[in-house]
């Protein structure tokens, strides 16, 4: 288990097994999730975004389309459950 502090800066080093394990260097963005009890740290996208229509067109879905906020809570529910139990 890896363990870092926060700074009065609010900063927080990544241990550098983490950041090799991901091939993170200086200079990364991450995007910061809110899990709940925690956070959730991931790359920023290094492609540019395009529409879900371009990506997922062979999808057959049926039913009410889900709303943006909708689909960030449904994320959020699974990486919770997902996290339960874990220190």
């Amino acid at each position: 288990m890896n363990i870092t502090k926060l700074s009065s800066k609010g900063q927080v080093i990544i241990p550098k097994p983490v950041r090799s394990a991901h091939h993170w260097e200086a200079g990364q963005e991450l995007v910061v999730i809110d899990a709940g009890d925690g956070v959730l740290l991931k790359p920023k996208t290094p492609f540019s975004e395009t529409h879900i229509d371009v990506v997922a067109s062979c999808l057959n879905y049926v039913g009410t389309a889900k709303t943006l906020d909708e689909m960030n809570e449904a994320i959020k529910q699974g990486v919770m459950e997902h996290n339960n139990g874990i220190d």
